[in-house]
């Protein structure tokens, strides 16, 4: 159940989400070694942002996964996506951070049950 959560303070009016959705969850998928059947990605635009006391294009993103993160995932994780924000919405990559949770099965309801 990885779940990318991503916030920009770019403006998505008028961008191809479809693309970006996309791509990033095939990318988490084959990462994390999960089924993309699994995989949530969540995209938010225009969300007032300042990096380094500027408000030039940024992102911030959150990375939950029930196992299959570790340094070297993680590592090739923080790339591909950083890619794909660069390519789909020229937020250059080093005005972007990803935090990464491990988390247990038991702290996350799906289907009326936990997993």
């Amino acid at each position: 159940m990885p779940c990318l959560n991503l916030s920009t303070n770019v403006s998505l009016d008028g961008v191809d989400t479809s693309s970006i959705l996309s791509e990033a969850s095939q990318t988490v998928a084959r990462l994390i070694n999960k089924p993309e059947a699994y995989v949530m990605i969540v995209l938010k635009g225009s969300v007032p942002i300042s990096f380094g006391g500027s408000e030039e294009p940024a992102a911030y993103g959150e990375l939950v996964s029930i196992g299959g993160l570790n340094p070297d995932v993680n590592k090739k994780l923080s790339a591909a996506i950083a890619s794909i924000l660069e390519t789909k919405l020229s937020i250059p990559k080093s005005r972007y951070f990803l935090k990464f949770y491990d988390s247990k099965g038991s702290a996350f309801g799906w289907n009326g049950t936990t997993f």
